[in-house]
């Protein structure tokens, strides 16, 4: 290895330092991309990616449109009125409480796919019930955290549009290939989150009388949900899925299943369509910024590593032991994330440097892209760090550290069997 390969790997030694102690992950992988392209006397490679990021037609289309829609179903309530609908049948279901809200809470995910946005919807509402049947605050947390796996087959989701991109497929062919497995994974996840909270006697069936609740549920649930406003979180999703399995003459793209849904979540809510549109605007902007200002970083990063020699250093390595590429899809990204409370920064930099160069260690880009996006994910759901878990710890009333003790075993068992599976 060159002088500068060794220097950029002192580079991201120190890269991971900061995004470990929290610093702003876009600095840091700006910072460390420019560096390291300067250090190799290639400065030109780092700005002219950042060029190609800022301007990535298909990414920003698609990313940005669910954002705004996102920013849409806030502003309407319609969220509010899906939780409320899916969560009230299970309020005396006993142990098997547990299972039920996981799947209830995955069911949701799929329109609401960030953890944190999940949490803040579905967490004053799931929590208290999970609490007043005996659950403890960490097992309540816990089941929300765990159950998030099928946002995965969202077809707005960042890392789906990123993945699929790098492979050439279409969103929704990317999304089908492996939806069988995310589905595995989730049921996975259920399972695991269920025996665990067995034998940490994470349950006291006699507590529903002397469980003293600290979280409330929320004051926003409505009386009685409305089936139309419900609806609209998942229809753009609906739309998708069947123009891909009916109409494949004809390319309904994300954007446009996001302003069909954003206009009907306007009809049956009657609100303000000019705060509406405002809302949606002002999404797509906050999409851009921090989603797509981490695609941006990630890709400086990965042409840093491009300029220094360590991309082609690693995946000659992966070619020459096959075996160790689908370990370190998985353990890398998973163990990133814990550290820093976000898988977004590791998937993105690692997809972006190593997937592409897939067909060189015998793998695919969309298989490897997939197992890093589901390693990352594991790893944010077993990070103390995730803003997620903490603002679900915190409804719950509960240390983020007892809440990940229940999630990490389920991460565990997941990249055991995504290892097996890939």
């Amino acid at each position: 290895m060159t002088i500068s390969t060794w220097l950029a790997l002192v580079v991201v030694v120190l890269t991971v330092v900061a995004l470990v102690k929290r610093y702003e992950s876009r600095l840091v992988l700006l910072c460390a991309g420019f560096l390291m392209a300067f250090i190799s006397l290639k400065p030109m490679m780092a700005f002219q990616q950042f060029d190609k990021s800022m301007t990535n037609g298909g990414l920003i289309v698609a990313i940005c449109s669910a954002i705004g829609f996102a920013a849409v179903i806030s502003y309407t309530k319609c969220d509010v009125h899906l939780v409320t609908l899916l969560t009230r049948p299970l309020k005396k279901l006993g142990f098997s409480l547990l299972p039920a809200s996981m799947l209830v809470t995955g069911f949701i995910s799929v329109s609401i796919p960030t953890l944190s946005g999940l949490g803040a919807a579905v967490g004053p509402t799931m929590i208290p019930i999970l609490l007043r049947a005996g659950f403890k605050p960490g097992c309540a947390a816990a089941a929300i955290v765990a159950a998030t796996y099928p946002a995965y087959l969202n077809p707005g989701l960042s890392h789906n549009v990123f993945v699929s991109k790098l492979a050439g497929w279409e969103v929704m062919d990317f999304i089908g290939t492996h939806a069988l497995m995310t589905l595995s994974v989730t049921l996975i996840s259920i399972v695991v989150v269920s025996i665990t909270a067995w034998f940490l006697h994470d349950y006291d069936k006699d507590a529903l009388s002397k469980n003293t609740l600290q979280a409330e549920e929320g004051s926003e649930a409505p009386v009685k949900p409305n089936l139309l406003y419900a609806l609209a979180p998942l229809l753009p999703v609906i739309i998708l899925v069947l123009a891909s399995m009916y109409l494949k003459g004809m390319k309904v793209s994300v954007a446009t299943a996001m302003i069909i849904g954003s206009a009907y979540a306007l009809v049956v809510t009657r609100k303000d369509p000019q705060l509406a549109v405002k809302e949606f605007f002002k999404g797509m902007g906050n999409g851009y910024g921090k989603i797509l200002g981490i695609i941006i970083a990630a890709g400086v990063f990965a042409a840093g590593l491009r300029a220094a020699g360590v991309v082609d250093v690693f995946v000659k390595y992966l070619t020459e032991a096959q075996d160790i590429a689908k370990i370190g899809g998985l353990v890398g990204p998973y163990v990133l994330g814990v550290l820093t409370g976000s898988g977004d920064a590791a998937a993105f930099a690692f997809n972006e440097a190593v997937t592409p160069h897939a067909p060189q260690f015998g793998m695919t880009i969309d298989g490897l892209g997939y197992l890093v996006n589901m390693a990352a994910a594991a790893g944010r759901k077993s990070s103390p760090l995730a803003g997620g878990v903490i603002l679900l710890a915190g409804i719950a009333a509960a240390s983020p550290f007892e809440v990940v003790k229940r999630t990490i075993p389920s991460a565990v068992v997941i990249l055991i069997a995504l290892y097996i599976a890939g």
